[in-house]
């Protein structure tokens, strides 16, 4: 990688980092949406896909609008949140609830690294008074807090599933009480 001696450089830097995340995610989340056994989680990682290919393609926007050709950096963040999954995955076959609660995790930390990179690009276009490429970046940022909220709204019913309808709370203090009631 050649020195970033520039704001620009930085933000044609980091928008290669995303591209890559992004075109990394279009072949990721099928694969995602095959191991879900849960409808709802399996739908949530279909509709992101559809997203995440809109997303790459505001990015090639992006790159054309600064006078340059879309082109992908590997990104060390993506790569470690999909080498953690697949080797969570090899070394763990079962299948069903407890994979798909870890694949809501799995996607809320792609979902946190996407919003965190967004939201540096986004303050870097408007530095740069890159008005347009900080508007497509805004929709794909809108885009990533939905899939987060989504996701989490989804680990939660599966935790709750897991747990017999129980919450945390209410099963901490539950067995805080027979405790309790033993002395």
């Amino acid at each position: 990688m050649p020195q970033v001696t520039s704001p620009e450089q930085l933000f044609e830097h980091e928008l290669k980092d995303l591209y890559y995340a992004e075109k990394t995610l279009t072949k990721v989340l099928p694969t995602l949406a095959e191991e879900a056994t849960d409808r709802e989680l399996q739908q949530a990682f279909k509709t992101h896909l559809k997203e995440t290919e809109k997303q790459v393609v505001n990015l090639e926007k992006v790159f054309r609008q600064i006078g340059k050709s879309a082109q992908a950096q590997p990104c060390p963040g993506i790569e470690g949140i999909k080498k953690e999954h697949d080797e969570f995955v090899q070394q763990n076959t079962r299948k069903g609830a407890l994979l798909d609660m870890f694949l809501t995790g799995a996607g809320a930390r792609a979902e946190h690294y996407e919003i965190a990179a967004y939201t540096g690009l986004i303050g870097q276009a408007r530095a740069l008074k890159e008005t347009e490429a900080a508007k497509l970046l805004q929709e794909n940022l809108k885009q990533e807090k939905e899939a987060l909220r989504t996701v989490e709204t989804i680990s939660k019913r599966l935790v709750k599933d897991a747990n017999g309808g129980k919450t945390n709370g209410s099963s901490r203090s539950s067995s805080r009480s027979r405790a309790g009631s033993r002395s």
